[in-house]
């Protein structure tokens, strides 16, 4: 399986969005929209009318990574707004997180959950064959930029571990770059989310096939 790659549209410049969507656009299947709320992280970031705007713009495969508190009263709208994976986190989801992946799965889409570094992976091990995806944040989530935390790579063997689902998608998110990706891969990762490297990069193109 080629490592899926899903540009962070954190890093784009939001006056030009479809532009910078369309950059990317023919070099990679899917796009990764972080939503902030200001409260489970310290940052805000886009809600459901720009999931629904860039819908409008691209047939790609549409990531949404749920960096919010209480996801379960927000998941319906942003399904509705067209994300094709709901990823939530395990930290704002502790008491509810069955009922969250159930009801991602029920309204037809693919559910992820995601890690935060201080979060040990033994703490989602009743859920990795229950979801699609299972994210490992290698930064604290809530600004892009960041520098990429070693350690938290290590989860990943860990992750693939607990998983009786040869299709799991293990993906990592912060910091990635054409080095910590390779180190990533190395370790069993088969998506990365990199928003700083594409967009900073005067080859989107380029900068993606060395994370291929």
């Amino acid at each position: 399986m080629e490592t899926i790659i899903s540009p962070s549209i954190l890093s784009c410049d939001f006056a030009n969005l479809m532009n910078d969507i369309k950059k990317v656009e023919p070099y990679v299947p899917w796009l990764h929209i972080d939503v902030m709320d200001g409260h489970f992280v310290p940052n805000i970031s886009i809600g459901v009318p720009v999931v629904k705007s860039v819908r409008k713009i691209t047939d790609l495969f549409l990531d949404t990574h749920l960096m919010i508190e209480n996801p379960d009263k927000y998941i319906e709208a942003f399904c509705a707004s067209g994300s094709d994976l709901i990823t939530f986190h395990y930290e704002a989801s502790k008491s509810n997180t069955l009922k969250t992946i159930e009801k991602i799965k029920s309204l037809g889409k693919k559910a992820g959950i995601s890690i935060k570094p201080k979060t040990d992976p033994k703490e989602i091990k009743d859920f990795i064959n229950l979801v699609d995806l299972v994210l490992i944040m290698t930064v604290e989530p809530g600004f892009g930029g960041q520098k990429f935390m070693n350690d938290c790579a290590l989860k990943i063997p860990i992750i693939k571990n607990y998983s009786k689902n040869p299709d799991l998608i293990i993906q990592i998110d912060g910091g990635i770059n054409n080095e910590t990706g390779k180190i990533c891969k190395n370790l069993g990762a088969n998506a990365l989310v990199s928003g700083n490297y594409i967009y900073s990069s005067q080859n989107p193109k380029e900068a993606i096939e060395s994370l291929k």
